[in-house]
């Protein structure tokens, strides 16, 4: 299908610092990505633990809690952990990292439809991300991630640097979606059909869709906030005649989305990491490739389940809870088929199923309360607790981060030629696992006794179980920390990685490791169907 050519890769072809900030390959950009999100993910996690640290104990006694200083502190450190959690990390995670690397590989193309945009889109995320951190160092921003008004409003004036930050981030996923959904209808290999398409790729190209027709009702949102603290212009503010409420149905229509945007990658990733390792072909691939499209349909008609308690009528209640249940349907067809393909198969635990096995579970529970908050007296009773932030977490990371670091293990040899310290590897998956179950399962229950989220204090009914969350967030540190140095020792000491060390069925794996500037020396020609190329 394609030449394995042993001369010069990605990496080495080319020398010199400005050779990577001027590259228009497609791997480069990936793997530029690939630091921008870590060291974002750094600065987010940093920020979480001294949010858990700080309701380690009540009434910010001295010693372990009482770290933040005081209520407004505690207010900016959320804020920021979940700006750059959500819109750095999390959001272009996957896509702007595998898939960047991975879907031209995989659909036999040479690199992206338009190389420059790509580059253009990793700079964007560097502009706004920049702009926005710029914030900590002036008056910092204490809006919480979602920036509601009428506050965001009537705040410091950092917020609008913050929200400009936002937007210029949203124009890099629109640029990824655009170039995505290009280069998956005009790029493909002879004989690479759609339905011939790997499930990541569907998955890229469903996220795709998202991309381009919910950020920029995102954007727009953000750049009205700006022009009403800037100009006075009456939107959003009572005071000027505007409506707050318009604001949430404005955010919510892209940030519900945007969920999807951070999961169904995640999904497409699984799809891969399951097939591999249980050595069967995937079970119902057509189900799971128009699941994935059917998620991002619905997607759109959810949003008005964040806004129960907002004054909408029942109609618009009942209507909405309707729809988010519906999302189960196509997600359930999903989790079937996994667990299908896995069945009397011959599995391997290697280190990525078992992070495509964490991802299972744990977006199962995620899955199933969010079924739970979708009805509406039970949201009713959780709107604004700690069994939100439980749910929410659930979804994002034991969702999508977990599967972000199954596929980093999965395609790490691809990706760099070398192998790393498996073992090291599994002990990361055990540390994050438990570590995570740790911290948030709790928060379930402290949700249900009424603890609400978003707050500095609580009351001593609430203290045995936040102590509990807080040491399995340092568990959770504990192990990316391992993963971390699993990936400097692979990096610097490991074993010379074979062209395909897992066996997979995918093209991306009948190329040399790591991968030839060019991709392919010779165009592969595809035959057979899906995870049965010949």
């Amino acid at each position: 299908m394609a030449s394995h050519a042993h001369g010069d890769n990605y990496i080495n072809c080319e020398k010199g610092l400005w050779s990577w900030l001027t590259t228009v390959d497609h791997k480069r950009i990936g793997l530029l990505y690939m630091i921008t999100v870590m060291t974002f993910f750094l600065i987010g996690g940093i920020m979480a633990l001294l949010l858990r640290l700080e309701l380690f104990a009540p009434n910010a006694v001295q010693g372990v809690g009482g770290v933040l200083k005081d209520g407004n502190v505690y207010n900016q450190v959320m804020t920021y952990h979940g700006a750059i959690m959500v819109f750095m990390v999390i959001i272009p995670g996957i896509p702007a990292i595998l898939g960047n690397f991975f879907l031209p590989l995989q659909i036999g193309a040479k690199d992206v439809a338009f190389p420059r945009i790509n580059l253009l889109s990793w700079y964007c995320l560097m502009a706004g991300a920049t702009l926005a951190l710029l914030t900590l160092f002036f008056n910092k921003v204490d809006t919480g991630w979602t920036f509601y008004t009428p506050y965001s409003i009537r705040t410091g004036a950092s917020t609008v640097l913050m929200v400009l930050g936002a937007f210029i981030m949203g124009m890099s996923s629109i640029l990824t979606g655009l170039n995505f959904i290009v280069t998956v209808h005009k790029l493909r290999a002879p004989g690479m059909t759609m339905h011939r398409m790997p499930l990541f790729v569907w998955a890229l190209y469903a996220t795709a869709i998202i991309q381009m027709l919910a950020t920029p009702v995102l954007a727009i949102t953000l750049l009205l906030l700006a022009a009403e603290r800037l100009f006075g212009v009456g939107v959003f503010d009572p005071k000027l005649g505007g409506d707050p409420v318009l604001f949430q149905h404005f955010f919510w229509f892209y940030s519900h989305p945007a969920v999807y945007i951070m999961v169904i990658p995640a999904m497409g990733v699984v799809s891969e990491l399951i097939t591999t390792f249980s050595r069967k072909v995937i079970f119902g691939y057509t189900a799971i490739a128009y699941s994935s499209l059917g998620i991002a349909a619905v997607s759109f008609f959810v949003w008005g389940h964040h806004m129960f308690v907002s004054g909408q009528s029942e109609t618009a209640g009942i209507v909405f809870s309707f729809l988010t249940m519906l999302v189960g349907v196509p997600t359930a067809i999903k989790m079937f088929n996994w667990v299908a393909t896995m069945y009397k198969g011959s599995i391997s635990f290697d280190t990525p199923m078992l992070y495509a096995l964490g991802f299972l579970f744990l977006f199962a529970i995620g899955g199933v309360t969010g079924i739970m908050l979708a009805t509406l007296p039970i949201n009713v009773h959780f709107h604004d607790t700690y069994f939100v932030v439980s749910h929410f977490h659930y979804v994002m990371v034991g969702g999508t981060l977990m599967s972000l670091m199954g596929g980093f293990f999965y395609w790490f040899p691809k990706m760099f030629g070398k192998m790393y310290s498996d073992s090291m590897a599994r002990m990361s998956f055990v540390f994050t696992f438990i570590g995570f179950n740790v911290t948030f399962f709790p928060q379930f229950i402290l949700g249900a006794m009424g603890m609400p989220r978003r707050y500095f204090d609580y009351i001593p009914a609430f203290e045995q179980l936040n102590k509990i969350s807080t040491v399995g967030s340092w568990l959770i540190g504990i192990g990316f920390v391992i993963a971390l140095i699993t990936i400097i020792q692979g990096l610097r000491k490991g074993e010379k990685a074979p062209a395909n060390p897992w066996g997979s069925k995918t093209l991306e794996w009948t190329v040399q490791s790591p991968p030839p500037h060019h991709n392919f020396d010779v165009e592969p020609v595809v035959t057979g169907g899906p995870y049965e190329y010949r």
